[in-house]
């Protein structure tokens, strides 16, 4: 009886099979929504990260949810703390669908 070693997997043709670093790796210098605990969401382009996912952003925009209302500050770099991260969008901010009616 001969035994049959399982067929390695090529993780990198499929992206579903990933770490989460790699993912995050392949979104170095593209944009990037990052939704923090709490009400802040910031939205720029990645240019470094670490295992921590404590992530470098560049021409930063910063959305803030306030009882007066929604603000929006622009920044020119940032150093987020990975520990507040709650999710990441590559792509950046979806556009908002314009009502034609």
């Amino acid at each position: 009886m001969s035994l049959i070693a399982p067929k390695k997997l090529d993780y990198a043709k499929n992206p579903s099979r990933l770490l989460p670093s790699e993912l995050i790796s392949r979104c170095v210098g593209s944009r990037l929504l990052v939704v923090m605990k709490g009400d802040k969401e910031f939205e720029g382009t990645l240019r470094g990260f670490d295992s921590y996912v404590n992530m470098v952003l560049e021409d930063v925009q910063e959305f803030e949810v306030t009882r007066e209302g929604k603000s929006v500050v622009h920044l020119e770099k940032i150093l987020l703390n990975g520990n507040n991260v709650a999710l990441l969008v590559p792509g950046g901010r979806p556009t908002e669908a314009k009502d034609d009616s």
